[in-house]
Order: structure tokens, then sequence, then C-alpha cells
């Protein structure tokens, strides 16, 4: 089921087009030009959208700077989307291009763990690929390389041999913009995750919707603003898919520096957002709920050794009992289904309800910086 997958069966080209003029079509071969033939490096960028948003954690930039120097270079992304404490577990990444965040994942999940990055663009794929074993081997150290990567589209996975419920956590950076189905590809994610898995990942969003005008800009939509969904609305489509709680990470401002694009954007406003979507059925709500819940955090995550942050609103200190509402207790780890339950402590059930847990105020408007409770969670 890893073989090259270079075209969409019929059906999936209709499930992720727009209309019925292939619009969708003109718009994945528009991306795949441009990562692919269009730009060399990320200097040849005009927006600061594909582009690492803010100082990676120390952690990761040791890594990082072990990746091979083609990989590095080739690398478009808006954040850094790597979970720490994911040792042993599946790792998929969506849009992969060179490759960058697979081999830092391949470091992250161990031997033990395994890595599997999917991508659309022959040339990217053709980088990723070439260093993949001798870095898993010779730089990591491992027996055999625990690192693959597929070729397929990103709206319809299983095209691409990528079966039901068979990862822990998928990634993305700053790729989903890029779908003119995000519908499909919220969708099929989910269904990719098994049963307490997460999809961590950064992408680019706007504080209102785009005109059709904007949405249709060529090289916005390879600079990943064009695509940009309003961040309510990307809410909406992924509570419909089964994640009910769509939780804020980080949030940093895009800077459009091209005078062009700029008079082509207006008054919009971009970010780059780290989201974490948790699938937990049966487990969250749709509103922050108290059953008199605490966690602690137990310390036992490398490069989180201190404190461990959840979200823009919950930053768990090690050793210290938090009361949560229901939803965060299930995401750190309540009934063991999580895949963070191994570095929390959960104490108490569900078995008295004790009304809504007073979360912060919130106008649910894009903050840079999160105080209290974060926008875009329920607490």
């Amino acid at each position: 089921g890893k073989g090259d997958n270079n075209t969409m069966s019929a059906s999936k080209k209709a499930k992720v087009s727009h209309n019925g003029n292939g619009a969708s079509k003109s718009i994945l071969d528009s991306v795949k030009d441009y990562y692919g033939k269009v730009l060399s490096t990320s200097k040849d960028l005009k927006t600061s959208a594909c582009c690492a948003a803010g100082k990676p954690h120390p952690h990761l930039l040791e890594i990082f700077n072990k990746i091979p120097n083609e990989v590095t270079e080739k690398f478009y992304g808006c954040g850094s989307p790597l979970p720490f404490g994911i040792d042993g577990l599946r790792v998929l990444d969506l849009g992969s291009g060179s490759g960058r965040d697979c081999y830092a994942a391949a470091a992250l999940v161990g031997e033990k763990g395994s890595v599997v990055g999917i991508d659309m663009t022959d040339e990217q794929l053709q980088v990723s690929r070439d260093h993949a074993d001798k870095f898993c081997t010779k730089t990591l150290g491992y027996k055999k390389t625990n690192m693959s990567f597929v070729k397929g589209y990103i709206e319809c996975l299983s095209d691409a041999g990528i079966k039901p419920e068979s990862y822990d956590v998928v990634i993305s950076n700053c790729v989903v913009n890029l779908s003119p189905d995000k519908t499909a590809v919220i969708n099929e994610v989910y269904k990719a995750l098994a049963p307490g898995g997460e999809f961590y990942f950064s992408d680019v969003y706007c504080d209102r919707r785009l005109p059709e005008e904007v949405q249709k800009h060529e090289v916005l939509w390879g600079e990943c603003l064009a695509g940009a969904l309003y961040d309510k609305d990307f809410e909406r489509i992924s509570r419909a898919a089964g994640f009910t709680d769509p939780r804020i990470l980080s949030v940093a401002p895009i800077e459009v520096e091209d005078y062009e694009l700029k008079k082509v954007v207006g008054q919009a406003k971009f970010y780059s957002i780290t989201y974490r979507l948790f699938k937990l059925p049966k487990l969250l709500e749709t509103l922050c709920e108290d059953y008199g819940q605490a966690v602690k955090y137990k310390g036992t995550i490398v490069g989180s050794e201190d404190a461990y942050r959840l979200d823009s609103g919950h930053l768990f200190e090690t050793g210290k009992m938090s009361l949560v509402c229901g939803n965060s207790a299930a995401m750190c780890g309540e009934d063991g289904l999580c895949w963070l339950s191994k570095h929390f402590e959960i104490i108490g059930d569900r078995k008295t309800h004790y009304g809504l847990f007073p979360c912060g105020p919130k106008d649910g408007s894009i903050q840079v910086i999160g105080e209290g409770c974060g926008p875009g969670g329920c607490c």
C-alpha cells in the first residue's frame, strides 16, 4: 500500500472538486508547479506565510541541525507542529514536502515508532526519499529506517494506502490551506487517527472570509494565503468531522510584504495558528462541563520537564494539581484513551456533574497572545 499513487480515482476527483469545471484540479496542478518548479528554496517566497513562525524549541533545533541541508532548504512551513512525548507512536505527515518535519518526527518517535509522509509533488518526494535511509541508520543510529514517503492526495488518504485508525498523531505544516477541499482533508484525518489520537498542526488562517478574486489569485495560493480559511469556519468543519473541541496552541501574525499582494488582500489579516484536534469519541462535549476533575502532570515529556502546555489557556506545572473541565481531563488521558495519558494523573471521574466549568470570558477573536482560556478551546 506504499506505491506511487499518481492519479485520483474519478469518484475521489469529483469529491474534492468545488464544481464541475475541474477548478480543484487546476488548483492542485498550480500548487504542484509552484512548489515543484517555481520555488528553488524557501528564500523565493513573497510573504512570511510559508516560513516557520517563531523560534522552535531548543530540543527541536538540535534535531533540525542534524537534518541534511537539501531537506531543510526546500522546507516551506508556517510553524513547528511537532509534539514532544511521542516516543513509540505512529505519525503521519500531510503534505510532507521535502520531509523536514518527518525527519524530526523520526528522531522524536524513536526506533520503535514510525513516520509516514504523504505528498503529491514528485520533486519534493525525491528530496525526502534521497536522504531517509542514511539519516535513520547513520545519523540516528537505528538498525533500519522508521520513515517512509508515499505519493498521494491529502483529500483521499485511503487511495494512497493510508488505513483507517492506523495513526496516533497526524501532523501538517502549512498544507491544509493549499487544498481545494478542506472538509475532505479533515474528514480523512479523523478516519486515519486511532481513538485517542490527535491532529497537531500549523496552518494559515484569516480573520474573515476571503472574496472570490483573492481565492483565485495563483501566487497567493502558492504563498498559502488565498486558501486560508476564516478560523471560525475551520472550527465548524472540525466539529462536524468529530473533533468536538478544537484547541489553539499558538498564534503568530503573518506579514504580507509584497506591495502588489498587499493591494489584493486589502484589510484581511492572516495568522499562523497551531491547532490541536483530539479524536476522543464519547468523551468530548460541545461545552466545558464541570465534574470536579483535576489533572497532575508527571514531568515525563522530554523538552517539557517543568511544565506542559496543552493549549493557549492551559499550562500544567509538574507535580501541581489543576482543576479542569471534562474535555481537558479527556485530552490529558481520562480512561487511558488519549496518547498523553501516560504523562498525566487524572483525579476524579464523571459520576457527579456540577454544571458548566467556570471558563474565563473570551470574545472569540484571534488573539496573538493567549490569556486564560484560549480562543478555539472550550475552556
